[in-house]
């Protein structure tokens, strides 16, 4: 009799059991949103009209100094005085820093005084000479010996305008890297000057656009911080060597303005007018979907979502040339893709 009691109990159990996961089922069910696929999809769309490239390619770049190197002296001193600090704007010729010289010019002295010795006897064995009062061997040895003299006084001279270093071009000191007091040696960089009159603008460009630039030809540049002042370029050199991205580098020469305020280092566009006139079917690069080697987009048919693989041709900044796949009058979704699937019901929400 228990255990038939037990079996009832159990039965029981398990019936209840049943009853409470039907009803969690159904409680989930309700809770959890139903997508209904037949329900009409809202999106945004455009009518392909062919139209012209007249957008204008940019190729970012970056702006270099004209000249920059690192000075160093040609001999070796102490370092008395440094006429300039970052920041200056020196001319061609100025004076930068001074070494000391004062044992050169002692040498210099010393020379003086033997160069004055020698050329009172070489005057004294002349009229010697002429009166055979003295061997012509002497007046020789004496002209020879002012002749070392006067090559030693300008061996001396050198060496001392070179305790003097000047700046061999026009431009700002941009980076000081000793101070007074310091010894300076051949090689070892004193002041960095760096000329930003005149700029270098490097830009990579895609090997079948390289043949759009010709040397010596102006084209307009800008600074991306300075967007409203245009600037003027030269082409002064085409890469022969692409880089990892089969790009090739093009180098413009452009005049900076004349407050100096683009510099070294700043990121710029150059821009190439298009010279294409004829109509191409071009849409908004947004409106692709899939992957840059099978781009697709979403036709409007018959009031439903229809997936289109497509070929493109050409990107200009945020769109993109269509070389197969469109034509003129299809309608393709530009917004509202939450959802959408090929075959989708759609309504225009435009």
């Amino acid at each position: 009799m228990k255990k038939i009691l037990y079996i009832i109990a159990a039965v029981a159990i398990i019936a209840i059991l049943i009853i409470r996961l039907k009803g969690n089922k159904e409680t989930t069910k309700n809770r959890v949103f139903q997508y209904d696929k037949e329900q009409a999809i809202g999106v945004q769309t455009l009518t392909i009209k062919p139209e012209g490239t007249s957008n204008n390619t940019f190729y970012a770049g970056t702006f270099e100094p004209n000249k920059e190197t690192r000075l160093s002296a040609d001999i070796q001193g102490k370092i008395n005085s440094i006429k300039v600090d970052a920041g200056s704007i020196v001319k061609a010729g100025q004076e930068l820093i001074q070494l000391d010289n004062s044992l050169l010019k002692l040498q210099q002295q010393t020379v003086e005084i033997q160069i004055e010795g020698l050329e009172a006897d070489v005057k004294r064995y002349s009229v010697l000479a002429k009166a055979d009062a003295i061997q012509g061997v002497q007046l020789e040895k004496s002209e020879l010996a002012l002749k070392s003299a006067n090559v030693q006084r300008a061996t001396l001279l050198e060496q001392i305008s070179k305790t003097t270093i000047v700046a061999p071009f026009s431009g700002i000191v941009t980076a000081k890297l000793t101070e007074v007091g310091a010894y300076a040696a051949p090689g070892v960089p004193l002041l960095q000057l760096t000329d930003i009159s005149l700029l270098k603008f490097t830009a990579n460009v895609p090997e079948k656009e390289l043949s759009q630039f010709k040397m010596n030809q102006l084209y307009t540049l800008s600074a991306d911080v300075y967007s409203e002042t245009p600037l003027t370029g030269k082409v002064t050199m085409t890469g022969s060597k692409s880089n990892m991205g089969n790009s090739y580098p093009v180098q413009l020469s452009v005049s900076n303005t004349s407050d100096l305020k683009i510099k070294a280092g700043m990121f710029g566009k150059v821009q190439m007018k298009s010279s294409d006139t004829e109509n191409h079917i071009i849409i908004p690069a947004s409106a692709i979907v899939g992957s840059n080697i099978q781009p697709q987009v979403y036709l409007v048919k018959n009031g439903k979502a229809v997936l289109q693989s497509i070929t493109l041709a050409n990107r200009i900044q945020n769109k993109v040339i269509v070389a197969a796949g469109l034509v003129a009058g299809d309608i393709i979704v530009t917004n509202g893709f939450i959802n959408l699937f090929d075959g989708a019901n759609v309504s225009i929400t435009n």
